[in-house]
């Protein structure tokens, strides 16, 4: 069993940048790809990025891509999103898991465990 935490969600303005981190206990997150999603009000959750077990290779959607970083500490198993030049549209509540598939898996239904999410608002 994973427990995931995320943490370092809040309030920043249009453009500003944040940094979620996603702390694992229970198992060591090496043997897992992680990946980070986000729910807005009204819809459904979507898929914003994923890291293989080991990191080195990560996967973006298109609206975040250039924008958002995926990286993983293994060593501290936590995983993190740096999201930069935040625009209002990224505003929901986002969520890690973490999924005992090989690569950078992308659908819900391949994830395993579940955080219980952290809001990020960003104001125009």
């Amino acid at each position: 069993q994973v427990q995931l935490v995320e943490s370092g969600g809040g309030l920043v303005q249009a453009g500003g940048s944040l940094r979620l981190s996603c702390a694992a206990s229970g198992r060591t997150l090496s043997t897992y790809a992680m990946g980070w999603f986000r729910q807005a009000p009204g819809k459904e959750r979507e898929f914003v990025a994923a890291s293989n077990s080991r990191g080195r290779s990560t996967y973006y959607t298109d609206s975040v891509r250039g924008r958002f970083t995926i990286s993983r500490d293994n060593a501290k198993n936590t995983v993190y999103l740096q999201m930069n030049s935040l625009k209002p549209e990224d505003m929901a509540v986002y969520y890690c898991a973490a999924s005992k598939s090989g690569g950078y898996p992308k659908a819900n239904r391949e994830y395993d465990y579940w955080g219980q999410g952290t809001q990020v608002t960003v104001s125009s």
